[in-house]
C-alpha cells in the first residue's frame, strides 16, 4: 500500500517523533491523525503487550470538551447512558446515537467536573453533532477539541511503570476511575482504562508541550521492564471482544445490535430512545458475535468486509479477523443476523481468497 503524507488534514501527534523512532511499519487514519499499525509484527507485538508493558500512542483519541451550565442536559440528550448515576472521578462508555437509533460515535466520557465532560472519541465528527444541537438549542455550553492527547500504558506490567512514574498512589485507581496526579509543573488525569485486555492506564497529557518529556521518561523508568512503544493490537483486541467504530459497527447499527444494552439504560429522553427500547423489548434483528474462522493463520487481509452465507442467504458480515496463536484459531468479529447468531451455527465466510467454513461462538476469547 502507498504511503501516507502528513497534513494539517492528516497530522501527527505529541508523540509522532517517539513513534517514528521505535520503527512503527504502518500507519492508518483515525480522527485526522496518524496511529500506528505494529512495530516487529502483528503477532511479536501481540506476544509482548501479553508479557510485558507497552506505551502507546492514542492522541487519535480526539477530546470534545462540553463545558457549561447545560452540559449535563446535552450529555442526557446524546446518549441512551444514564448520566446522573456518574461520579465526580468516574469514566463512562456512553454509545451516541442518532434520532433513528444509529451509533454515531463510542467515547468514553470523563467527568472533568459537575459542568464539564471530555468526550475521547472513536474515529468520526463527533464535535459538529454536539455543536449542532447546543447551538440548535440555544444551550449554555462551550464546545470545542482541547489540546489534550491520550497515551496509554497497556500490559501486565503497567502497574509497575505507572508507579515509577507517578508512586503508588496509580495502584489505588479503580477500574475505569481517574485520579489528577502531578507531572513536572502540571497535573494529568490518569484513568485505568484502555483499548486492551491486559490492563494498563490512560494519560490525559493535557498541552502538547508535554507530550515528549512524559513519552521519553516513561521509556526511561521502563527499560528494566521490557518496555516497548506499541500500538492497538488487532489480534489481541478481535479476542477481547474489543468493538472498532467504523468497522464493526456503523451508523446503520444500534448499540443492542452491538451488544451494548447494559449501557442503554437512561430514563431521560435521549435521541433514538424508541427505537432503542424497542430493540431492548423485542430483541435485534442482528447483533455483534464472535466467529471462529476455519483455517490455520492463512487468512488474507481483511480490507472491505467478508459477507457471510448461511446455505444460499447472506447471514452478516465480517469486519474484523486474525490468527490467534493463542487460541490457535481464526478469530473474528461478525455483525450477525438473528437466524444464525445461535452459538455453534455454522456459517460460510466470502475472503477475497475463498470461502471458509466457520462457527458462532457462545462468547468472545477474552
Amino acid at each position: 500500500m502507498a504511503g501516507i503524507v502528513p497534513s494539517r488534514r492528516v497530522r501527527g501527534t505529541p508523540f509522532t517523533e517517539g513513534v517514528q523512532a521505535a520503527g512503527a511499519k504502518a500507519y492508518t487514519v483515525y480522527n485526522h491523525m496518524l496511529l500506528a499499525s505494529y512495530f516487529e509484527s502483528y503477532e511479536a507485538d501481540y506476544r509482548h503487550l501479553k508479557e510485558h508493558v507497552q506505551v502507546w500512542d492514542v492522541a487519535v483519541e480526539r477530546q470534545i470538551s462540553i463545558k457549561g451550565l447545560d452540559a449535563l442536559r446535552l450529555m442526557r440528550q446524546m446518549s441512551p447512558r444514564d448520566m446522573d448515576k456518574m461520579a465526580a472521578d468516574q469514566c463512562y462508555y456512553v454509545p451516541i446515537c442518532d434520532h433513528n437509533g444509529g451509533m454515531l460515535n463510542d467515547p468514553v466520557a470523563i467527568k472533568v467536573a459537575q459542568d464539564h465532560y471530555w468526550l475521547s472519541l472513536a474515529d468520526g465528527d463527533l464535535l459538529q453533532w454536539a455543536l449542532g444541537l447546543a447551538v440548535g438549542q440555544g444551550l449554555e455550553v462551550d464546545i470545542e477539541e482541547p489540546d489534550v492527547s491520550p497515551l496509554a500504558v497497556q500490559g501486565p506490567k503497567a502497574d509497575d511503570l505507572m508507579a515509577r512514574l507517578f508512586g503508588d498512589i496509580v495502584r489505588e485507581i479503580k477500574f475505569f476511575r481517574y485520579k489528577r496526579l502531578p507531572f513536572m509543573d502540571t497535573e494529568f488525569i490518569v484513568a485505568r482504562s484502555g483499548w486492551s485486555k491486559q490492563g494498563g492506564f490512560e494519560i490525559y497529557v493535557d498541552g502538547s508541550d508535554y507530550g515528549m518529556p512524559l513519552f521519553n521518561r516513561l521509556m526511561e523508568l521502563g527499560e528494566s521492564l521490557n518496555v516497548r512503544v506499541g500500538c492497538p493490537n488487532l489480534i489481541e483486541r478481535i479476542e477481547g471482544g474489543l468493538l472498532s467504530y467504523g468497522s464493526d459497527m456503523r451508523q446503520d447499527n444500534t448499540p443492542i445490535e452491538a451488544g451494548l444494552a447494559r449501557f442503554c439504560n437512561s430514563p431521560s429522553e435521549y435521541i433514538g430512545k424508541t427505537v432503542i427500547e424497542a430493540q431492548k423489548k423485542n430483541g435485534p434483528d442482528r447483533m455483534i458475535k464472535a466467529v471462529a474462522i476455519d483455517g490455520a493463520g492463512d487468512l488474507p487481509h481483511n480490507a472491505t468486509g467478508w459477507p457471510v452465507y448461511k446455505g444460499d442467504q447472506k447471514v452478516g458480515l465480517i469486519a474484523s479477523a486474525a490468527w490467534s496463536p493463542d487460541f490457535k484459531t481464526n478469530v473474528a468479529i461478525g455483525m450477525i443476523d438473528k437466524s444464525a447468531f445461535a452459538a455453534g451455527t455454522r456459517l460460510e465466510v466470502v475472503t477475497q481468497n475463498g470461502t471458509r467454513g466457520a462457527t458462532v461462538q457462545e462468547k468472545f476469547w477474552i
